[in-house]
């Protein structure tokens, strides 16, 4: 039975396409990041000889800056802080979501409306702004930066679970582990919330799409790692002065870079949207 299950999903995973294209684009962005100190051609803080603001050629494939840094370099180096913000910010995201939400859907009353008040109200809020405001609080750095995000995407994850655990709790496998005698907690760890990790999991790869963008934006803004770090984020920031001047390929490449990655995790989000629902697929 084992065996067949896994050829099933093997062979639904192998329909896929968006998602094995998400997985490709994705794992590459990781792996490049990886064995970035074996595979970057320069140094991507240390000052070049390569001169100046020069365009793209054989030796610097994506130009340098305007202190001589390979451009190339800091792209394959500046993959490392949103794949980290973003990734560790979505999953305590995740986690304090899923809980408040489990609480909230299957406990109701008081606790549901209040719950669902304040995570109502910070869902009104554009996520990059109340993002800058957590952190002109807690000051810039990659621990700030973790914190305010993963605090603008709880209450996602607060509502997708909440809408799931009000339709299960009513479902007659739950009447069952009641009329049992089954605890409150045993009824929400071992019948509902396995239930509600399909939709969840979906939502994860959209929401760490949109953390890597607030990310950047953050980055842009100043609210990153100091400079001299290599940032895609601060690294448009400092481009986008010398675009007039013509120097498009300081803003080009880290922005081909954001866009690349955020969609992968778009399409795995898509691909495992239409592995888990039925009408979809």
């Amino acid at each position: 039975m084992l065996s067949k299950w896994l050829l099933g999903q093997l062979h639904l995973l192998g329909k896929q396409h968006l998602l094995i294209v998400g997985l490709i684009i994705v794992g590459f962005v990781v792996l490049t990041t990886v064995l970035a100190p074996f595979i970057a051609p320069y140094d991507p803080v240390n000052y070049q000889n390569g001169g100046r603001l020069t365009p793209p050629s054989l030796k610097h494939p994506m130009g340098t800056d305007q202190l001589g840094r390979d451009v190339l370099s800091r792209i394959i180096y500046g993959g490392n802080i949103p794949l980290k913000v973003a990734g560790i910010a979505a999953l305590i995201a995740l986690v304090t979501g899923m809980i408040i939400g489990l609480l909230s859907g299957y406990r109701a009353g008081i606790l549901d409306r209040a719950l669902s008040l304040v995570m109502d109200a910070m869902y009104s809020f554009p996520g990059l702004i109340l993002a800058i405001a957590i952190l002109a609080t807690m000051g810039a750095g990659i621990f700030g930066m973790i914190f305010a995000i993963s605090f603008v995407y709880i209450p996602t994850y607060f509502r997708v679970v909440r809408g799931q655990v009000l339709q299960l709790r009513e479902q007659e496998f739950v009447e069952a582990a009641r009329a049992e005698g089954a605890s409150g907690f045993r009824i929400l760890l071992r019948h509902i919330a396995p239930n509600t990790i399909n939709s969840v999991m979906a939502v994860l790869s959209f929401n760490i799409a949109d953390a890597i963008l607030t990310e950047a934006g953050l980055s842009f803004l100043g609210f990153g790692l100091p400079p001299p770090a290599p940032d895609w984020g601060f690294d448009i920031s400092n481009g986008q002065r010398f675009l007039l001047a013509g120097d498009w390929w300081l803003i080009t490449f880290p922005g081909i870079a954001i866009i690349l990655l955020c969609l992968g995790f778009g399409m795995i989000g898509e691909g495992i949207s239409d592995m888990i629902n039925p009408r979809r697929r």
